[in-house]
């Protein structure tokens, strides 16, 4: 499977988490403490005129990353069936 950034998923892209990365263990323990967990389904749903901010749907809520913290979340793209 392929895998990218979640700052590179296209707007309504579903994807998997497959990994949280981060420089330090500040910046990881806040990330997943926010809910993005490996395995946890994402969804892309805006950003911002210049790319920055970006806001995601996951758990039933919307959450609004930076494109520097969500370059730090690996995701493997969900394949839709068309």
């Amino acid at each position: 499977m392929e895998t990218t950034t979640l700052d590179k998923l296209p707007l309504g892209q579903e994807a998997i988490i497959a990994k949280v990365g981060g420089e330090g263990s500040i910046l990881r323990r806040r990330l997943l403490d926010m809910g993005l967990t490996p395995r946890t389904r994402v969804m892309v749903r805006k950003r911002a005129p210049l790319g920055d901010p970006l806001e995601i749907s996951l758990r039933g809520y919307e959450l609004t990353l930076r494109a520097e913290e969500a370059a730090k979340i690996t995701v493997t793209p969900e394949v839709s069936e068309a």
